[in-house]
């Protein structure tokens, strides 16, 4: 990777060295001024793509019912800068949820200005000027500038496409100071700037709970992106099980490896650390190292999701054999998560409460757990000053999805946890995990982990299974896994 200058301002106009030289940065020489002509002249128009954003209509609905819900307030929703990995190198950027789900706007450091009107709400973005080559920065600055990074759209090109009104970030400080006396919230924690720059308010907490009670229902556009994630995701099952004689030459990092390559083909990323957990790793819930072995004979367990170009994410999981064939064991444990998944979803309907799902699945994993003696009762496990079950259980069984993995997180307890509404989408995920060094646990089952999760939508007849092309009874992943050459049959799908 190429080493990169650190820009700052041009040596000011009345500095001697002003007419000839432009300072780069530190530990960078002056750039002569004959070499900066020289860089930006010369150059063609090089535009990014102007048409509209296709969830452009939506995106202004949405910004009007925000509005309305903080109805006379003035709001100010960052996105966030870049994040640094290390030293002078950048995580790829990620926008901010919330800033997303009103914009569409994918580029870092802009801001969008929600101010009341008589009409309509006045919604302004803030967006950075184009580093091209009207600018030294085009070649001195590797974080933003054209050269380095490519084409972006600046002031004119996102009025066009994401269809807002535009103004330059630099103008963002002076619009605020002329806020005052008008009640301001704002999202914190995402841009240090715009927190030193709007005061705290208690509106601010109103705001982002807001934000995330609007993106509970799911809009068609909303549902059609995650359909097209789930998607992905199923094919990047298939690559895995297609790779997993490979995997147990080489390790976990495989099956993470192969997943993240059909995220990065296929959409924006991952929607989360992948989870590639073998063996005894499937008890761990939030596996991610992904540095073990995959051994024949073991399960793996593979918590993953693509999240597509539009960031809305799909969360799945599946419980593997690694050879191909569930022991005896391991299907009598697989089978009783699967019921306690089954019943779960079949509880999913609009007006019943968040945990319904939940109630439904503990109900089944608690009589599974009774019938293999690791809890006496049902009646004495699942009272409230006992819960023994969450020995193996571990979590809950359901969590929102749509653009974070887990949505819609900043909603008010009452709303998140009471009833559904139609167009929810949320995850059914029960699971049982018994710890290779658990003495209460027989030995036969230590060390394995069982989890199956699908994303659900609720639909207005009940529960739609976005996930269901990815098999789930015991003889269909089995059959699925020879077909794909899971068990060997296909051969090496990386050499050594």
């Amino acid at each position: 990777m190429t080493d990169r200058p650190v820009t700052e301002p041009d040596v000011s106009a009345d500095h001697p060295l002003s007419a000839t030289w432009v300072w780069a940065g530190p530990h960078r020489p002056p750039v002569p001024r004959a070499l900066v002509e020289q860089m930006t002249s010369g150059w063609g128009a090089e535009a990014p793509a102007t048409t509209t954003y296709p969830a452009a209509a939506a995106c202004a609905a949405r910004r009007r019912r925000i509005a309305e819900r903080l109805n006379g307030h003035t709001l100010v929703v960052p996105t966030g800068p870049l994040k640094v990995r290390a030293n002078d190198t950048d995580y790829r950027f990620r926008p901010g949820t919330d800033f997303f789900y009103l914009t569409g706007c994918d580029e870092p450091d802009a801001v969008v200005v929600l101010a009341p009107g008589a009409a309509d709400v006045h919604a302004t973005l803030f967006i950075p000027e184009r580093r091209d080559q009207r600018s030294h920065e085009f070649f001195t600055d590797s974080r933003y500038g054209e050269l380095w990074v490519g084409p972006r759209r600046g002031v004119r090109e996102a009025a066009a496409y994401y269809d807002i009104e535009t103004a330059p970030l630099e103008d963002l400080p002076k619009h605020l100071s002329g806020l005052q006396g008008t009640t301001v919230a704002t999202v914190r924690g995402l841009d240090p700037t715009i927190d030193a720059l709007v005061a705290p308010s208690e509106s601010d907490a109103t705001l982002v709970a807001a934000l995330s009670e609007l993106r509970l229902v799911k809009d068609a556009f909303e549902r059609a992106q995650l359909s097209a994630s789930i998607a992905a995701t199923v094919a990047g099952f298939a690559d895995v099980v297609r790779a997993l004689p490979a995997a147990q030459r080489h390790g976990e990092r495989v099956v993470e490896g192969v997943f993240n390559l059909r995220a990065r083909v296929a959409g924006h990323d991952v929607g989360y650390d992948t989870i590639a957990a073998a063996g005894a790793h499937a008890s761990v819930l939030h596996w991610t190292r992904n540095d073990g072995p995959v051994r024949a004979g073991d399960l793996l367990l593979l918590d993953a999701g693509v999240e597509g170009d539009h960031l809305y994410t799909a969360d799945v999981t599946r419980t593997l054999p690694v050879s191909g064939t569930f022991s005896p064991a391991q299907r009598r444990i697989y089978e009783i998560v699967l019921a306690a998944q089954e019943a779960g979803i079949a509880a999913v309907r609009p007006g019943v409460p968040f945990a319904a799902a939940h109630d439904a699945a503990t109900a089944v994993l608690v009589d599974g757990l009774v019938d293999l003696g690791l809890v006496p009762d049902a009646a004495t496990a699942l009272r409230r000053d006992v819960q023994s079950y969450r020995r193996y259980t571990l979590h809950g069984t359901s969590h929102m999805l749509g653009l974070d993995v887990h949505d819609c997180a900043n909603a008010r307890q009452e709303l998140y946890r009471g009833d559904l509404g139609e167009g929810y989408v949320l995850t059914v995920e029960p699971g049982l995990y018994f710890q290779a060094h658990d003495l209460t646990v027989p030995e036969e089952y230590r060390g394995i982990g069982v989890r199956i999760e699908d994303d659900i939508w609720v639909g207005a007849d009940g529960p739609v299974n976005l996930s269901a092309a990815l098999p789930r009874t015991v003889e269909d992943v089995e059959s699925w896994m020879h077909e794909l050459g899971g068990d060997g049959s296909a051969g090496a799908l990386l050499s050594d």
